[in-house]
């Protein structure tokens, strides 16, 4: 008897167990698509290197949402940042934070750099599972970051004993943990699109971190 497709991938051409991979090897690895449709030809098989983008694009978010469930939670100290991505010519601004362990807490994909990315960034990082209220903030010198933390706090989205500090030092843990991420960027050789940068980060994002648990 053969086994039914998942839903998640009705009207796929190839099998779910090589789609899966080789979204994997595309999220995990600093690899082009070219890269991993040659990976793909050494197995015997032919997927064009724009139907792996469109896997990418397809099942990136999902994985996102779905790992993201299973990875441990993070401790209460956060270190924040933002770093820039190169985007159809323009630079966009990836705001991360990761807990004093280097454990990714959140991140967001912005056009801008500015308070309103920024309240935007924290108000997604504070309502993600797994992530007590933090308290305490490392920032870098970006002066929309204590603004919005004091907005947060009177709106009573952070705890008034939260501490904001600037401390480039401390704050080395999650400018390090950028480089994992510009690498995979920097392979993929740009993004065309807003919408297509976006959905692609967060597939790398979330098999950094299970990278990272290991």
């Amino acid at each position: 008897m053969i086994k039914p497709r998942p839903v998640l991938f009705k009207w796929r051409h190839f099998e779910p167990e090589l789609i899966v991979c080789a979204v994997r090897w595309y999220l995990r690895f600093s690899l082009s698509y070219r890269d991993v449709e040659e990976l793909i030809m050494e197995r015997g098989l032919l997927a064009d290197h724009t139907t792996i983008w469109r896997w990418v694009q397809r099942y990136a978010p999902e994985l996102n949402k779905r790992c993201r469930r299973e990875l441990n939670p993070t401790n209460c100290s956060w270190r924040v940042d933002e770093t820039y991505i190169r985007q159809g010519g323009n630079w966009r601004y990836l705001y991360r934070a990761v807990d004093s362990t280097g454990a990714t807490v959140d991140f967001w994909f912005s056009a801008e750099r500015d308070a309103a990315a920024a309240k935007q960034f924290f108000q997604k990082a504070l309502q993600a599972p797994g992530h007590p209220r933090p308290r305490v903030i490392t920032v870098d010198g970006n002066p929309s970051y204590p603004n919005v933390i004091a907005a947060l706090k009177q709106e009573r989205k952070l705890g008034r004993r939260c501490r904001c500090r600037t401390c480039p030092y401390l704050n080395n843990v999650v400018e390090q943990d950028h480089r994992g991420i510009k690498r995979r960027v920097n392979a993929s050789q740009g993004f065309r699109s807003f919408d297509g940068a976006w959905r692609t980060i967060q597939g790398y994002e979330v098999l950094h971190r299970s990278g990272k648990a290991k």
